[in-house]
This record gives C-alpha cells, structure tokens and sequence, in this order.
C-alpha cells in the first residue's frame, strides 16, 4: 500500500554513492597489510554501517581480545578519504531522478549516515549532491548508531515528523534494520549482499535501483 510519506531517509555509502565497494577493498587491503590474517570478506560485509562500538565488539568476538579494531578503522578511513579526494565521487543510479521527484513533489531529502558529518559533507559537496537534500544527519550525532534506531529518530526529531511519515533508502542490513528499529518503512536497494529471508520480511520493498524507487511511492 502506498503511503503518503513526507520524507525520504537516504543512507550514503552504498545508496547514493557507489562507494560501499571502496570501503570493502580498503578494509580487506588495511588488514593484509596490518598483519590481521584472520580477517575476512564476510567481516568488511558485516561491518558495513555498523557503528564504531558493535563493530569493535564483532571483531573481538570473532577474532580475539588481541584484534587492534581502532588501528585497522583508522587506516581504512584514511584510505578512502584520501582516494576520495584523488578520484571523483561515484554515484548511483537514479540518485538525481530520485531527488528531482522529491523536490517536484514536497517530499523531504535528508541524508542519514555512518560517516562522520564532515566527511560526509565534504563527499556530498564533491558529488554534487549537498544542495539536493535539506539535511545531513551523521550518526555521530546520535547517542547509538547504526542497526539502533537512534540516527534515523533524530531526522525524524530534527523534520518534525513522526517516523511514520518518514521512508528510509538503505542498503545494507545493518542500515535497514535501524530505520526499521526507529518505526519507519524501509526499501532496500541491495548493493554487496542482498536481504535474507527475515529481513525481507520486514522491508517495505526491495528494489533494483534508486530510481526504480519512483514508481514504488508515486
């Protein structure tokens, strides 16, 4: 059933910028190179918009009280702002269409997201995408992040509007099950993993592409 939302949540990385993949080859390439053989690809997958607390607790819960979390974070976010700043900002498709339709049709833009705000302001900016939406909220700004509900309440708080009124874009499952926490309808557009059968259950929709998004509300 098609509601009449006021707002659109979109998540970053790995939603409207196609750079959840740069993440997943720096975190693998970081912890080659720091010696942590036991790291895997499943790990950079599951840490993907978990927040810094939770993803230092799964490391250590896989790989021992020895793992070096922060050293290894650390190291990857140096490595992706820095290939950020060489390279452009790629995007995902759809992500104009989309923000065209919400602009033409009153429906709020607002960026929610794992990155701190500086960094993803300035990743915004360099896309060309800050203008676009009305508000950039970072994680960072909320007592949990990322799968708690608290990032996706706050833009709520920060709109004025109930979650109810409020239709998050994520695409991970982690980012999928904090706007789901928070009350929100949720699609995901999958990018490195796509939903299990119980996170299915609980999505709004899934769809192909941001701009595939358009015909799922309109």
């Amino acid at each position: 059933m098609k509601k009449n939302w006021k707002a659109l949540l979109f998540d970053m990385d790995g939603t409207i910028t196609d750079t959840e993949k740069i993440y997943n080859h720096y975190w693998n390439q970081c912890a080659a190179d720091l010696g942590m053989t036991e790291f895997t690809r499943q790990d950079s997958l599951d840490l993907r918009s978990l927040n810094s607390r939770d993803s230092e607790k799964l490391m250590k819960d896989r790989h021992g009280e020895a793992v070096n979390y922060q050293k290894l974070h650390t190291a990857v976010a140096d490595s992706v702002m820095k290939y950020l700043q060489e390279n452009p900002v790629p995007l995902k498709p759809g992500i104009m269409e989309i923000l065209d339709f919400c602009h033409k049709s009153g429906i709020k833009a607002v960026v929610v997201t794992a990155t701190n705000l500086v960094a993803a302001t300035e990743r915004l900016k360099n896309a060309g995408l800050y203008e676009h939406f009305d508000d950039v909220i970072s994680a960072h700004e909320a007592k949990h992040g990322k799968p708690h509900p608290d990032p996706y309440l706050l833009a709520a708080e920060r709109l004025g509007l109930a979650p109810s009124e409020c239709l998050a874009v994520e695409d991970s499952p982690n980012g999928c099950m904090s706007a789901i926490n928070a009350g929100m309808d949720t699609i995901m557009v999958p990018d490195l993993t796509e939903p299990d059968s119980e996170l299915k259950k609980r999505l709004y929709a899934t769809a192909k592409s941001l701009s595939d998004i358009i015909d799922l509300i309109k």
